[in-house]
């Protein structure tokens, strides 16, 4: 998925920078992934450490993360359910109604084709649950394919903040629903839908990994429509955008964010912390220095690299679309 603040580019170096900080062998240690979004971090760390922990607030990153972390094992007749959901007709919906091209809200989020087949796949997922045709493992892997394969056709500048006024080229093809495939463990993994402040309070491990929102944009209004999708509960959409009403971190507000993090550090039962924030966030590296270095030994890590874009026009200067990441490493 095109994801604001994705770590998919960075996560080799992510990576290498834990490993030469950590001393102990990877594969006894516990690995957790607080602000996980899409999870690549932890799926990264998944095959290699004694077991994950990955938490996101947002309802469609915890279909992920069920999907890619939570499950480890072989799901049996798995294609046979994606084949099956390929090939049923479309049906009208509440996707298609209010976020579908010629719905009565008139949102031209998705074609009126995807959003009908968005509604009947969305639906058969459901009712398999519900008469227990199939288990929280297929579940989770089922509505995990459908929210990235329905992601790909999204009349969107990438975030679902808005949509464009005609149909793209790339939202005009078919909905294909391709597997959400997961990579396997004999070790078992936990996945968590809270608020990192108040799960900090409650798990241990050894590596804590944290990328918080950086700046004033939010998840929740940025992805609403992977939500809706997700919980597929009816509501009454806002305005023209159609939003839900959405959780607000207090990681995107200036005056709250420094406290936000000290407390979260100051109750993290972890021996080694890793923090990815770049030079565009709300907290400065002297703020996060100053924070992190009353708990323990600080040391910092920076990459250029290019910053994300939801608009790929504005990528014509490649100096001035360059950011730089910063890892700041704790050892408490």
């Amino acid at each position: 998925m095109n994801y604001i603040g994705s770590k998919h580019k960075l996560s080799s170096w992510i990576k290498s920078i834990i490993h030469s900080h950590v001393d102990q062998p990877l594969q006894e240690l516990v690995f957790c992934d607080l602000f996980a979004g899409t999870g690549i971090i932890g799926r990264n760390f998944k095959p290699l450490v004694k077991k994950v922990i990955s938490n996101d607030v947002e309802f469609y990153s915890y279909v992920l993360l069920q999907n890619y972390i939570n499950n480890h094992t072989e799901i049996p007749d798995k294609q046979n359910y994606i084949d099956f959901l390929n090939n049923i007709k479309g049906k009208k919906g509440f996707i298609a109604e209010e976020y579908g091209e010629n719905g009565k809200a008139n949102r031209l989020y998705f074609s009126e084709e995807n959003a009908n087949k968005i509604d009947a796949v969305r639906q058969q997922i459901e009712k398999w649950k519900n008469t227990k045709e199939i288990d929280d493992n297929l579940y989770y892997f089922l509505l995990a394919s459908l929210l990235e394969s329905a992601d790909k056709i999204a009349n969107t500048a990438s975030v679902y903040g808005a949509f464009l006024k005609k149909i793209k080229s790339s939202a005009a093809k078919t909905i294909e629903i391709l597997p959400a495939n997961f990579i396997k463990t004999q070790q078992s993994h936990q996945v968590y839908q809270e608020d990192a402040n108040t799960l900090i309070k409650k798990i241990e491990g050894d590596i804590l990994y944290l990328d918080p929102p950086y700046n004033a944009r939010q998840y929740g209004a940025n992805y609403h429509l992977l939500n809706t999708i997700a919980l597929y509960e009816k509501f009454t959409p806002k305005g023209k955008t159609g939003l839900p009403t959405y959780y607000k971190s207090l990681y995107c507000r200036k005056n709250e964010v420094a406290h936000q993090f000290e407390e979260l550090i100051k109750n993290a039962d972890f021996s080694y912390i890793f923090l990815s924030y770049n030079n565009e966030g709300l907290m400065s590296p002297e703020l996060i220095k100053n924070i992190l270095s009353k708990y323990g030994k600080y040391h910092l890590e920076t990459k250029t690299y290019q910053r994300f874009k939801a608009d790929k026009t504005e990528n014509r200067n490649h100096k001035a679309n360059q950011t730089v990441e910063f890892l700041h490493c704790l050892e408490k």
